[in-house]
């Protein structure tokens, strides 16, 4: 037999650099880049080359944000993802037409919808990343500062400039994992507002018909169906977004205090660190997505993370509640339908695990249920003008203990009269009275 290796055998078998080329140059590595000939075959150095340089290219900011999207793409592009045609944008745009039409019945807040839209999973990438990175921005800075933080004083010392390669190197990392999590939620998600944050321009809703057929294929009902329910929760979520002002800001808001906040344990991160082996990088890998770098959250960062999951799981309630009126007598399928998106929410995926260790936050509401018995308790009781006027001011939301108690919300409140147009149109002009009022003293007084 004879002993001459085989062609596509690896030269670098058995030493540290088989891990480094494996980790870096096939399926353990950067997630969507790159290359292998073959099963513990020679790498593609070419591909791993253009790795290497994309990951040390200059950038801006805390994150590799161009490094994040091509690997986001390239994780999407590994499953079929057919640019929707004419037919598919003229569905999405009736279904949403049919869907806003029926929410007129159903609540008080008017359509927030200028555009329809039917994306591909590249295009749901492209067209959410700037939110993206106003989401995670507040935290990778923490964490990629800590990862330089982490080296004892006399390495700094000896290090010197390459303090800056490791930060940057650590962008790229973090981007490399932000990247493979964004291409895992683009296969995911169904619409725009799918995880109930406003990712997508303000105004557009937008649906994924390509992942709206594979979520279909799974349910005993027919695809028309899921396509007019989805568009019914997108429509509610544009609706909500639209007419509560403060709404948008005040979710981002939440994300990124929540990050500016998030305190990093460098002793434990040191700890960590000393029992990795540096030569194998699949391992830094899967310590990084599994949370090596995870932020220690403080007693106040809890908080401010119980509050942004209270918001997220009202904005999922009132689109549940308000969904569920609107299809009540129109859609049969519509239980199965909201049993379904509940479990589907309930169980999140490994994409979203991903964001957990990596950023800390959650993407999937847990009191969803609560929420949405809160709404349509207040509706029964009070009317849906009652309801619907919570969101006037986000000191009125309920609370994380009110959704202990979803039925007991505003009970001890009278129920509040309905205004005819009468007594609106006249509040209104009262109100434009004052204010003019208000302009004409400020002009005598600079006179």
């Amino acid at each position: 037999m004879s002993s001459n290796p085989a062609p596509d055998d690896n030269p670098f078998k058995g030493t540290p650099f088989e891990q480094i080329f494996n980790a870096l140059g096939g399926s353990g590595g950067l997630p969507g880049l790159g290359g292998q000939a073959g099963q513990g075959g020679m790498p593609d150095l070419s591909a791993l080359m253009g790795q290497m340089q994309a990951m040390m290219a200059p950038y801006d900011g805390p994150v590799n944000w161009t490094l994040a999207t091509d690997i986001a793409r390239k994780t999407s592009a590994q499953e079929p993802d057919p640019s929707p045609d004419r037919n598919d944008q003229t569905k999405v745009a009736d279904a949403i037409r049919l869907a806003d039409h029926w929410l007129d019945d159903v609540t008080v807040l008017p359509s927030g919808i200028s555009a329809t839209a039917a994306w591909s999973r590249a295009e749901w990438i492209e067209q959410t990343t700037d939110v993206w990175r106003v989401l995670v921005e507040p935290v990778a800075e923490h964490v990629v500062g800590a990862m330089g933080n982490a080296m004892p004083d006399e390495a700094k010392a000896m290090a010197g400039p390459l303090i800056g390669m490791i930060g940057k190197a650590g962008g790229a990392m973090f981007g490399s994992q932000v990247g493979a999590a964004l291409g895992g939620l683009a296969g995911e998600v169904l619409t725009a507002s799918d995880i109930g944050l406003p990712l997508g321009p303000a105004g557009t809703a937008a649906l994924v018909p390509h992942n709206i057929k594979e979520f279909a294929e799974g349910l005993d009902v027919t695809e028309d169906d899921v396509l007019l329910y989805l568009s019914l929760r997108e429509a509610a979520h544009q609706r909500l977004f639209a007419h509560v002002p403060w709404l948008r800001q005040h979710l981002i808001s939440s994300v990124e205090d929540f990050g500016r906040g998030v305190t990093i344990d460098i002793s434990g991160i040191e700890e960590a660190m000393g029992q990795l082996d540096p030569t194998n990088m699949e391992a830094m890998q899967e310590a990084l997505q599994g949370g090596l770098f995870e932020p220690q959250q403080t007693p106040e960062q809890k908080a401010a993370l119980v509050r942004l999951e209270t918001t997220l799981a009202l904005v999922e309630g009132w689109v549940d509640e308000v969904v569920g009126q609107a299809t009540a007598e129109r859609m049969p399928a519509a239980t199965k339908m909201q049993e379904a998106i509940r479990r589907r929410r309930a169980a999140g995926g490994p994409a979203e695990e991903t964001f957990a260790a990596l950023v800390g936050l959650e993407l999937r509401p847990r009191r969803l249920r609560d929420a949405s018995t809160l709404w349509g308790s207040l509706r029964s009781r009070q009317g849906q003008e009652a309801r619907d006027a919570v969101w006037a001011h986000p000191d009125l939301l309920p609370t994380a203990a009110d959704l202990d108690d979803p039925l007991g919300f505003r009970e001890d409140l009278p129920e509040v009269a309905e205004l005819t147009d009468e007594d609106f149109d006249a509040a209104i002009g009262e109100l434009l009275d004052r204010e003019a009022g208000t302009s004409r003293d400020e002009d005598d007084e600079t006179e």
